[in-house]
C-alpha cells in the first residue's frame, strides 16, 4: 500500500506546487495591473490645441506617441476666431474632463491656452507658440520692429472673405497661407507629401485674432514649458525665447521649422510627456 500511495502523494505535491506558482503569478499580475490602473488614474489628461493654418490632424503623430505612453489625449477644434472666443470654446472641453489637465498649444494655440483659466489645468506647454501678456495682441511677436524675421507676410499671407456665423454680418475677413508658399514659410523641413496633406487641412484664421488684446495670462500662475523652434519662419525664434523667459518657462530648443509637431513628433511628444510627468 505504501508503495502504491507514493505516486499519488507525488502527484498531489506536484499539483500543490503548480497551484502555488499559479497563485503567485496571478498575484503579481494583479499587483501590476493595480499599479498600472492607479498610474493611469493619476496621470493628467493632455489637451492639444492646434494653431492657425492647421487643424487637429497636425497633432496626429504627437497624439499617437502620447497615447502609446498611456496618456489620455484630446484634440479639440480651435475655431480660430479670436483668443477670447477660442479660449471659451476649448475651455468647454476642459470642463468636461475629470482630473488634472495639461494644456498644450502650438502657434496661435498658445494664445488660446493663455486665456484659459480653470482650476484643473496644472501645466501649460507652448510649442513654438504665442504667449501674450495682458493687453498684448499676438501681432506683437511678429512685429518686424520688435522681432524681425517672420515670413508670414504678403504675398505668402493672403486674405479672403469667408462665411462666419459668429459675426453680426455673417462673414469675416480671414488670413491663410498661399499653398505655393506654405512649405517655405510654415514647414520647410517637412517632406512634400506631408506638406500637401497639411495644405489640404489648412484652416484660415480671422484677421481680428492679430489685434485682439489678450486677457490676464494663465502662465502667470501656472507652471509652464516652452519648446523653441530654432528655424521658425512664422514666429521669430527671438520672440519665442522672449516669451519663454518672460513666463519663467522650462525651456528647450529644437532645430525645426514652425511645424515641429509634424516634422519631429517624437521629440515634441517627449517634451510634453516630460512636462506632464514633472513634479
Amino acid at each position: 500500500m505504501t508503495g502504491k500511495n507514493r505516486p499519488d502523494r507525488r502527484l498531489s505535491y506536484a499539483a500543490a506546487t503548480v497551484w502555488t506558482c499559479l497563485c503567485v503569478v496571478a498575484a503579481c499580475v494583479l499587483a501590476l495591473m493595480s499599479t498600472a490602473f492607479a498610474d493611469a488614474a493619476t496621470r493628467p489628461t493632455i489637451v492639444l490645441v492646434h494653431g492657425a493654418f492647421a487643424d487637429q490632424t497636425s497633432w496626429d503623430g504627437v497624439a499617437a506617441d502620447l497615447r502609446h505612453d498611456g496618456y489620455r489625449v484630446l484634440t479639440p477644434v480651435n475655431p480660430l476666431r479670436s483668443p477670447s472666443y477660442d479660449a471659451a470654446a476649448v475651455e468647454r472641453t476642459v470642463r468636461e474632463i475629470s482630473g488634472p489637465v495639461v494644456l498644450v498649444g502650438h502657434s496661435y494655440g498658445g494664445a488660446v491656452i493663455t486665456n484659459i483659466h480653470d482650476a484643473c489645468v496644472v501645466k501649460l506647454v507652448y510649442i513654438a507658440a504665442f504667449a501674450p501678456a495682458a493687453g498684448e495682441p499676438i501681432s506683437f511677436a511678429i512685429d518686424p520692429l520688435q522681432f524681425p524675421g517672420s515670413r508670414l507676410v504678403p504675398p505668402a499671407l493672403a486674405l479672403k472673405v469667408v462665411p462666419d456665423p459668429t459675426t453680426r454680418i455673417g462673414v469675416n475677413l480671414d488670413g491663410y497661407i498661399e499653398p505655393s508658399q506654405f512649405k517655405e514659410v510654415f514647414a520647410q523641413d517637412v517632406d512634400d507629401a506631408t506638406v500637401a496633406t497639411m495644405i489640404a487641412h489648412q484652416r484660415s484664421i480671422a484677421a481680428y485674432t492679430n489685434i485682439e488684446p489678450s486677457g490676464p495670462p494663465s502662465w502667470a500662475t501656472t507652471p509652464s514649458w516652452y519648446l523653441v523652434s530654432r528655424q521658425d519662419r512664422v514666429i521669430p525664434p527671438a520672440a519665442e525665447r522672449f516669451y519663454a523667459t518672460r513666463m519663467h518657462a522650462h525651456t528647450r530648443e529644437i532645430d525645426s521649422s514652425h511645424a515641429s509637431l509634424v516634422a519631429h513628433p517624437a521629440a515634441v511628444a517627449d517634451f510634453i510627456a516630460g512636462a506632464a510627468a514633472a513634479s
